[in-house]
């Protein structure tokens, strides 16, 4: 019982975080890092030491402070392999582990790296995922993964295939392309990278090569072009208003709309939004005060973004637009009248005054 509490005790006030930066090709190195958390305050004082397991691999490198280990490795052979770490008190090495923890390193005999697609808007490089704008500029670029810097005296050749017939060979780990067409692609590259070295049995020059095969999809879209809002711009209080929105752009779409008081830029997700899978949404809105309103409405698909407004005359219950001009009319010429009246009475009452006294 005495030993389950002290392990219980131990899972409670340690937890221990081990991470690497792999994959890695062979002959690379790889960092693994570890650190120690404590829970209670108390136990920061206590001395550790860090125990590794890294076997098959090769330890190049390890570094020890109070609360962190870190361990440089090699390996000669592709595969996946456990590191593993234990803590136990400095002063007590044989003393059951406070935490322990394990990492997977993967190591490829390949070239290791990535695939990120991106297009120029206003002048800067804007990252889509795997969507591309149709007709835009597209730039596809290859990152090296490569930690330890295994390959900086290596010259790298990239061999490109854009999926729809069209292949390059460019000494630079990126290229621009252009697809007139919508429909969905697959970018294929095949890196070759070559540098010489001190062989290891006849200790003479010998040209080394790696390669490495990356594939990316790519979803050409169609640009949000336009947002046409179809309605009234004006309603009654109390009163169903309904619009419709068409949309000229590649779907699915995320919508985004709300009503304000004054148009405003649609940021983050504080509107209505909703997910449509055509190029025309109906909404509908019933306003409780009169005034002056503004739908704001925001478009997106995976590449471009549009916003529009439309604004909207709330009037009051009962009163329509043209009986209220009429009705202005009517005041307008009931106080002339009245004016008229009063002025031609005066002139009457002046004149009858007149004759009397003669």
């Amino acid at each position: 019982i005495s030993l389950f509490v002290l392990l219980l005790k131990s899972t409670e006030e340690y937890g221990l975080e081990i991470t690497n930066n792999g994959p890695i090709t062979t002959g690379a190195q790889a960092t693994v890092h570890t650190t120690l958390r404590m829970k209670n305050d108390s136990t920061v004082s206590n001395l550790y030491h860090f125990n590794w397991i890294y076997a098959p691999l090769i330890l190049i490198e390890k570094s020890e402070q109070r609360l962190n280990s870190v361990i440089n490795v090699t390996g000669e052979f592709p595969g996946t392999f456990p590191v593993s770490v234990w803590v136990t008190h400095r002063n007590c090495w044989l003393c059951r582990p406070v935490a322990r923890n394990v990492t997977m390193l993967q190591i490829t005999e390949f070239v290791t790296g990535n695939l990120t697609i991106a297009q120029i808007e206003d002048s800067r490089f804007i990252k889509h995922g795997s969507s591309s704008s149709m007709g835009a500029v597209t730039r596809i670029s290859f990152c090296l993964h490569d930690p330890s810097n295994y390959f900086k005296s290596a010259s790298f050749v990239y061999n490109w295939d854009f999926g729809d017939g069209v292949y390059q060979i460019t000494k630079e780990p990126f290229v621009y392309c252009n697809y007139s067409t919508m429909g969905n692609r697959t970018v294929h590259l095949k890196v070759v990278a070559e540098w010489e070295q001190i062989g290891s049995v006849i200790h003479e020059t010998e040209t080394v090569q790696k390669t490495g095969d990356f594939t990316t999809a790519l979803e050409l879209l169609d640009a949000v072009k336009s947002i046409n809002v179809v309605g009234s711009r004006e309603t009654h209080v109390m009163e169903n208003l309904s619009l419709s929105l068409h949309i000229n752009g590649t779907p699915p779409l995320a919508l985004c709309w709300l009503i304000k008081s004054e148009c405003i830029p649609l940021e983050g997700e504080k509107c209505h939004l909703v997910a449509i899978s055509g190029s025309c949404y109906n909404l509908s809105h019933t306003f409780s005060d009169a005034g002056q309103y503004c739908l704001s409405v925001r478009v997106q698909n995976g590449v471009t973004m549009l916003q529009t407004y439309h604004e909207i005359k709330v009037w009051p219950t009962g009163i329509q637009p043209a009986f209220f001009v009429l009705l202005c009319i009517v005041l307008v010429s009931v106080m002339v009248g009245l004016v008229l009246y009063t002025t031609f009475r005066s002139n009457t009452q002046q004149k009858d005054l007149v004759e009397v006294l003669l």
